[in-house]
């Protein structure tokens, strides 16, 4: 599902380094920069688990609440081996300029927790998911602090979590947690949201560029729930050609083209992409080889910190789609720029979840639930404004996308501070 960032990645310093950038281009004030730096609030919390055999481990757990000057704050929570706290603050950090990019009354956030959860039995994982509400319910809720799944967490995860909760509460608060299975109020249309926000992006990426996605060839590296479901949706909405997808083991290519529903079969059934084969022409790649095919659209749909300085020369799409976050780092952003790669940014390009789950909160505070279509409709006018208007800023400014992306941002989150009286 997961390609590890190599070590040595500090995702926050990457981030950092993005607002700086963005911040001299629109000559923020100094007071107000640093503000936006940092994180307002960060909690470490430690959390005992009553293990199968017997035993208590301890696992290490973290929520950063980066900046709810323009609302609550709002987050995934991942559970992963190799999360540290910076990966936390980085992703709030995106988080935040997500929201605001997509003009949501929302803060941003991220949760995780250090653990291998593919280790844990069912009823291991849900101690540990009550355990980690525990730890935190009283710093979190639908007016504060709003978590929804990342890697490895899952809308069953989700919904222990909002019962522990409301547990702790004493009453009914959905609000709490987003991603939630729809009988539990839960979105219809959240499932695919990332992918299909991105694939909004695309389409109209590849109108900017001239580009016709019938036939057009497509590889995604990281095969979770949002790299497959880019897979199928590419395929359904543009028959475009997805010619290579990996995972955590490694990948496969086929010219002639993968079928989403044979290759979805073969990593249920065997848990990785790898081994899959359709025909004599199908071979297996590494992580790093999808990177640099001949393909006209490249999906980084893993983990951030993928696409750097040594690679970026050899990469050969006209098109990435970051559906992961933080994938490309700022040394390999200028390659790409000057290369004329048309990148649509992390927290435009795979905002469509978070949309969801805002529309999800909406849904939840007033009881009444939207069907598929309308989800999808209003969806793609929050993703199609967004998308112009990093568009078109980036034209204006004679700079990239995600520095456009930035100047829109970071100048929403910091008018809602100067507003607060803040700075």
């Amino acid at each position: 599902m997961d390609i590890p960032a190599s070590q040595g990645l500090n995702p926050f310093e990457i981030a950092q380094r993005q607002l700086d950038m963005a911040a001299e281009v629109m000559g923020l004030d100094p007071t107000t920069h640093q503000l936006l730096r940092w994180p307002m609030r960060e909690f470490h919390v430690r959390i005992p688990v009553k293990m199968d055999d017997g035993s208590t481990r301890i696992f290490d757990g973290y929520r950063v609440q980066y900046n709810d000057a323009r609302g609550p704050t709002k987050g995934g929570i991942r559970f992963h081996p190799e999360g540290t706290i910076n990966t936390i603050r980085a992703l709030a950090a995106w988080m935040t300029w997500k929201c605001a990019m997509l003009d949501l009354p929302l803060g941003g956030a991220m949760g995780g927790v250090l653990c291998n959860p593919k280790e844990l039995s069912p009823g291991e994982l849900e101690r540990l998911s009550r355990g980690y509400i525990r730890a935190l319910g009283h710093y979190v809720g639908p007016a504060s602090d709003v978590a929804a799944p990342d890697v490895y967490t899952t809308p069953q995860i989700m919904a222990w979590m909002m019962d522990e909760y409301e547990t702790m509460l004493g009453r009914h608060a959905p609000g709490v947690i987003t991603g939630k299975p729809t009988p539990l109020g839960g979105s219809q249309g959240r499932m695919d949201a990332t992918a299909r926000g991105g694939a909004y992006c695309i389409r109209e990426a590849a109108r900017s560029v001239g580009m016709n996605l019938g036939g057009a060839t497509v590889a995604i590296q990281g095969y979770g729930n949002a790299g497959r479901y880019m897979h199928k949706l590419l395929v359904e909405m543009f028959d475009a050609k997805v010619v290579a997808v990996s995972d955590s083991r490694g990948g496969i290519y086929c010219p002639n083209g993968l079928d989403f529903e044979r290759v979805l079969a073969h990593k249920l059934d065997t848990g990785t992409v790898v081994g899959y084969a359709c025909c004599n022409e199908c071979r297996e790649i590494t992580n790093a080889a999808l990177l640099e095919l001949d393909v006209d659209v490249l999906v980084p749909a893993a983990l951030e910190g993928v696409i750097r300085s040594h690679n970026a020369p050899h990469i050969k799409a006209k098109i990435i789609a970051e559906l992961a976050d933080g994938p490309t780092t700022p040394n390999a952003d200028a390659i790409l720029q000057q290369k004329g790669v048309y990148v649509i940014p992390d927290f435009l390009c795979n905002a469509g979840g978070v949309t969801v789950s805002y529309f999800e909160q909406v849904q939840n505070a007033y009881g009444y639930y939207w069907d598929n279509a309308l989800v999808h409709q209003r969806l793609e006018h929050k993703m199609m404004v967004a998308f112009y208007d990093a568009h078109d800023t980036a034209q204006r400014y004679h700079t990239s996308n995600r520095i456009a992306a930035y100047l829109i941002a970071v100048a929403r989150v910091a008018e809602a501070c100067a507003l607060r009286g803040w700075i």
